[in-house]
């Protein structure tokens, strides 16, 4: 059999996701696992740490630091691989979904799933967001049509059924309530 038979590539689909024309830009897996990489080694050993992408377009960085977790980083600590995913899904790996569409696609990439709720999701989380929600909110305009938190012009606004771009990390309606302790470090 020649050489290049042989040979098997499966592509990622989040590699293809990057490439693609958007005003949203997903991170490619190479770039997000290089940064991934500036990190000290005792932060893949600690059970304690929260892991939150502010900002989660296509799952990648959640997907690539459970890799880390699951695979090397917590071993030691849990053995039990069914017990480790079951805490590093739970207690340590966060998202926020910029749009309604960046959630699910991150849902499916962290949870094998749009649904964490479903049948075919890793984890079986009790509300269909996980801990990857989308939460929508608003601008606030100030008398000359600017908003007050990220400058985003009033005409741009498209109705309340569709999305706005109103990214709730920087509109203050994320962190919710079960994050208000997060210490943000980077």
């Amino acid at each position: 059999m020649s050489p290049i038979k042989e040979r098997k590539h499966v592509p990622d689909i989040l590699e293809c996701l990057a490439q693609l024309s958007s005003d949203e830009v997903p991170t490619p897996p190479k770039l997000a696992n290089d940064m991934l990489d500036l990190l000290p080694d005792e932060v893949w050993r600690d059970p304690d740490l929260k892991w939150l992408d502010p900002c989660s377009k296509s799952g990648v960085f959640l997907r690539e630091i459970v890799k880390r977790l699951l695979f090397e980083g917590l071993v030691e600590w849990e053995p039990n691989f069914k017990k480790r995913r079951e805490h590093i899904f739970r207690n340590m790996i966060y998202g926020c979904g910029i749009t309604e569409l960046t959630g699910i696609i991150s849902r499916r990439t962290v949870y094998y799933s749009r649904h964490a709720a479903g049948e075919h999701s890793v984890i079986k989380f009790d509300d269909d967001a996980g801990n990857i929600p989308f939460v929508r909110a608003e601008h606030d305009f100030d008398s000359e049509g600017r908003c007050k938190v990220c400058g985003a012009p009033e005409d741009l606004e498209r109705g309340e059924d569709r999305e706005n771009y109103a990214y709730a990390f920087i509109h203050d309606a994320y962190p919710t309530k079960e994050l208000e302790d997060m210490k943000f470090d980077v």
